[in-house]
């Protein structure tokens, strides 16, 4: 071959060397991944796992306060229930007393107020009692003891009475009970002979000669013996005999014969001190009217409590907490 032949063939292959390493060059480049392709989700066929997401955390709740008494609403409650929650106020020694009258339901009574409007009182043990809503207690207990004694029984005044005291018109809540007291003769007045007692004053508070002027004769139902101020000292060895009104001095020694039934001894207890001018309150005066009668027979409101009720079906029940 001749020098030029080969210097020719030479040259081609280093031509087709060159080439194919600039081919060799621009294949492994094309086989290079695209840098923008190199975060993507390879497709294999298969669905792309999906990328798992951090759960939100929930709001923070707001912790719920425990309601209070003082957030919780009043239960409503009835007369009588309002009565019984009030009973620790009572004195211990007149407790048994006050509850046997309470269950009796006696304290539910109507109050005229300042603008004229009459409401349910609620049971204040420890509370001075007026006149006027001890004249109601009064003659409201008569009836209900003696429910089956009518002879016993009281009659409450009619609307069309003439009032026997001018500041206790036909319109006054209480005017049946102190004009019924008035027309049986137990509240003094004009009409058992005491020109003065033209008033009644039914919101002054009700005082201890005045309870038991009131209270004994419907226990003893007979006339009240005449007293002076010596023989009450001497039965009752109270040191302020003298200074108890004339009139309530008859029923103070009438109280006296009672024994241990007497009212003194029962709402005062053992005192030498009668105090005949200190207001009455209302858990003594529930106990004064606790029970009715002289020494040897009577009746109190735990016997009422003890008195069994007419069959179910029955139109009336023998006990007297069922009606007035």
């Amino acid at each position: 071959m001749s020098a030029a032949l080969r210097l020719t063939v030479m040259v081609s292959g280093l031509s087709l060397l060159l080439v194919a390493g600039c081919a060799g060059s621009s294949l492994e480049q094309s086989l290079e991944a695209d840098p923008q392709l190199q975060d993507r989700p390879v497709f294999s066929g298969e669905e792309p796992e999906t990328p798992a997401i951090a759960e939100a955390e929930p709001d923070p709740v707001e912790p719920v306060a425990e309601p209070t008494e003082a957030d919780s609403p009043e239960p409503e409650s009835s007369p009588e229930g309002n009565a019984t929650a009030r009973l620790d106020e009572v004195p211990e020694d007149l407790r048994p007393y006050v509850q046997n009258w309470l269950t009796l339901g006696l304290v539910e009574s109507a109050r005229q107020t300042a603008d004229g409007t009459t409401a349910k009182p609620e049971f204040a043990p420890n509370q001075t009692i007026s006149r006027g809503e001890f004249a109601h207690w009064l003659i409201t207990a008569n009836n209900r003891f003696y429910k089956d004694v009518p002879a016993k029984r009281m009659r409450p005044a009619a609307a069309g009475t003439a009032p026997a005291f001018q500041d206790v018109p036909a319109s006054h809540p209480y005017f049946a009970a102190i004009q019924g007291l008035a027309e049986a003769g137990i509240i003094p007045s004009a009409k058992t002979g005491n020109a003065t007692a033209v008033t009644f004053r039914p919101d002054a508070p009700l005082t201890r000669e005045t309870l038991v002027l009131w209270k004994v004769p419907l226990d003893s139902r007979a006339p009240l013996p005449t007293a002076a101020a010596d023989a009450v000292a001497t039965t009752w060895g109270f040191q302020d005999a003298a200074k108890i009104e004339p009139l309530a001095m008859r029923a103070v020694l009438a109280d006296h014969q009672n024994g241990d039934f007497a009212n003194i001894r029962r709402v005062f207890g053992y005192t030498t001190l009668f105090q005949p001018q200190k207001e009455v309150t209302q858990a003594e005066a529930a106990a004064a009217l606790w029970r009715f009668g002289n020494q040897t027979e009577g009746i109190s409101a735990e016997d009422l409590l003890r008195r069994p009720t007419a069959p179910s079906g029955s139109q009336e029940s023998t006990n007297p907490i069922n009606s007035l």
